[in-house]
């Protein structure tokens, strides 16, 4: 583990994709609702400079994202990576000329604050030296399917709101997945080189990102970044630490203080997330 790596790495994954999901959300509410969940509704992104240049910071964001696992673990790395709204509300706020509301200056203390004592009560753990084994993923695969397919048909049966949050949970779902096989595979490129190559991690995560990324633009699509980018800011660090645990070995708290300390502080960010995710500097 070397968390002078890690942690900035995040850190600048969080500013990439906070402010490309923004640009992302404006591009796809223009895109027509009968090209959800399929694949032509990024063909037809894909001729939308504005979606573009927002994919382009999420390509960065992945980028960062893959360094930051390589050198720290999944508990520690992914908290940081979703402080996106963070970075992103300034930001606009400066190119719109506009000063933060309270609201956004609360979330942004709430979200910052929550965070550092959830790291604060953090043990030290290692980034891994091995991948996981298959029989560690089946239980962690099957979950994510039965949540996607579940929630997927109840987002394609309903309207509003509900379509939206249906589909920003089954992104929140597949990105979390994202996140383990990305660790895996920084795991296989470290123990076995271009050996890596032969190894179903690298072949899943492609699947997975691609996945991942219209189930993510079908919900930007479906309804306001207000009710999407919350969820998946809030769920994907939530299902992402779930596999470190689970897959990885990863330790969240060494005592039950420690773990009360860190749902408390857990808990904090989410509301501070979620008064920034309604920030109409996000939504307008």
């Amino acid at each position: 583990m070397n968390a002078a790596v890690a942690v900035p790495s995040a850190l600048m994954a969080a500013l990439c994709f906070g402010v490309g999901s923004v640009l992302q959300h404006e591009a796809a509410r223009k895109a027509s609702p009968l090209k959800s969940l399929r694949l032509r509704l990024l063909f037809d992104l894909a001729r939308r400079p504005m979606w573009l240049a927002g994919l382009g910071l999420s390509v960065s964001s992945f980028a960062f994202l893959s360094l930051a696992l390589a050198f720290g673990p999944l508990v520690l790395v992914l908290p940081l990576a979703a402080t996106d709204l963070v970075f992103a509300l300034p930001l606009l706020a400066m190119r719109r000329g506009e000063r933060l509301r309270r609201s956004e200056v609360v979330g942004i203390l709430c979200t910052v604050g929550g965070l550092a004592v959830f790291l604060t009560a953090l043990p030290q753990s290692p980034a891994g030296s091995s991948a996981a084994a298959v029989r560690d993923w089946v239980p962690v695969l099957a979950v994510v399917v039965g949540v996607v397919a579940l929630l997927t048909a109840l987002g394609a049966s309903r309207r509003g709101p509900v379509r939206t949050a249906s589909y920003a949970v089954t992104a929140a779902v597949m990105l979390a997945l994202l996140d383990g096989l990305t660790r895996s595979t920084a795991d296989r490129v470290r123990t076995d080189g271009f050996g890596a190559l032969f190894h179903w991690e690298l072949y899943t995560l492609m699947v997975v990102g691609v996945t991942g990324l219209v189930l993510s633009q079908s919900a930007f699509q479906a309804g306001s970044l207000a009710i999407s980018l919350p969820i998946i800011d809030t769920l994907e660090p939530i299902g992402a630490g779930a596999i470190g645990v689970a897959v990885f070995g990863e330790q969240l708290a060494l005592s039950v203080g420690a773990l009360a300390v860190q749902m408390a502080g857990a808990a904090a960010a989410v509301i501070g997330i979620v008064l920034l995710g309604r920030s109409p500097l996000a939504t307008d």
